[in-house]
């Protein structure tokens, strides 16, 4: 597999689509095969500023869980995201929230009780940007280390970039670059598409138990700027 994966790097990759000025792009969410939500993310950008939301709605049983919606907003240049603010809502839940102070380089989030602040920890992005921090990394980079914030703390995430696969969806059929975070015995691999700035139209999640979550593209609308 390491072979393969310095083979793909070495191969001169198709030129990578600009981010669309406004995109969305609906998933199905399956466990082990079984549809279990619908996923809907809404990204738009301009004048060095972004915004990213993501919906999620239970489908069958799961449907009692309710809904879930993650937000993130923050500014955009040639390096990739810097996050402002961050935020975690879901149905029966406490929201986490999370601020980003570049210029006083402090982290302050918010679960279940009192704000806390903190340093910004080194290469910080939180559960959405961090897909802009991927889909900005250079041609023929070999990983990118990074720490996701949350609202509740803050974990590290080494992700390696896996080469290019073409990927057929129900949205339709992309180029991709795909790229893997494995650790303890979890695995999760995105599938980012050149077409659409590298925005991903797969996601698969597999936990130690070994429990599938494949949220895969259904629609993709690419809208014109605001």
């Amino acid at each position: 597999m390491r072979k393969l994966w310095f083979l793909l790097l070495a191969l001169a990759a198709p030129a990578q689509a600009g981010l669309p000025a406004r995109l969305e792009i609906a998933y199905e969410l399956l466990r082990n095969g079984s549809l279990v939500a619908e996923v809907t993310g809404r990204f738009e950008h301009g004048n060095g500023s972004y915004q990213l939301v993501e919906t999620w709605k239970g489908r069958g049983m799961y449907a009692l869980l309710g809904r879930a919606t993650r937000t993130s907003q923050g500014s955009l240049g040639a390096d990739g995201p810097r996050p402002r603010e961050f935020a975690d809502e879901r149905s029966g839940r406490a929201t986490a929230r999370a601020w980003f102070d570049w210029s006083a380089k402090t982290l302050t989030m918010r679960y279940k009780g009192a704000a806390r602040t903190e340093p910004i920890p080194p290469n910080a992005q939180d559960r959405l940007s961090f897909i802009l921090a991927l889909s900005a990394s250079p041609a023929g980079r070999k990983s990118i280390d990074l720490h996701v914030v949350d609202g509740r703390g803050v974990s590290r995430h080494l992700y390696e970039f896996n080469g290019r696969e073409r990927l057929k969806t129900a949205a339709g059929e992309f180029d991709t670059l795909k790229v893997v975070r494995a650790r303890d015995h979890e695995r999760a691999e995105f599938w980012l598409a050149a077409e659409l700035g590298h925005l991903p139209v797969r996601i698969l999640v597999v936990e130690k138990n070994g429990t599938r979550y494949d949220q895969l593209a259904t629609r993709v609308a690419v809208k014109p700027g605001i």
